[in-house]
């Protein structure tokens, strides 16, 4: 059972920054593509930034410039660095991690961590 776990979540003021961290139970090179996903209060879940094996990365046009996902394979570890912090940026963070099996695709979800930004 793979499991991931999300951290470094809080307050913080406009213009802050915040590293959030995902710990697997699992190897993360054996997943074909890595993110995190965000949900804002009355809002819907929505991708922010993604990472696949081979490294590409995309980000939400949003969070472009401003966020970046750094991952560290020999921790397991995948991060999510967010500067330049907006109120709007408040959410609770998602990791998401998916393998494929053909053409199956297994998603597996952490329960996410609240970050506010808020003077």
């Amino acid at each position: 059972q793979v499991q991931l776990v999300e951290s470094g979540g809080g307050l913080v003021q406009p213009g802050g920054s915040l590293r959030l961290s995902c710990a697997a139970s699992t190897g993360i090179f054996r997943f074909n593509t890595m993110g995190w996903y965000r949900q804002g209060p009355g809002k819907e879940r929505e991708s922010v930034a993604a990472i696949s094996s081979g490294g590409s990365t995309n980000y939400a046009d949003s969070v472009k410039g401003r966020f970046t996902i750094p991952r560290d394979n020999a921790k397991n570890t995948l991060y999510l660095q967010m500067n330049s912090l907006k109120p709007e940026d408040t959410a609770v963070y998602y990791c998401n991690a998916d393998k494929y099996y053909g053409i199956n695709k297994v998603a597996y979800w952490g329960k996410g961590t609240l970050v506010t930004v808020s003077s």
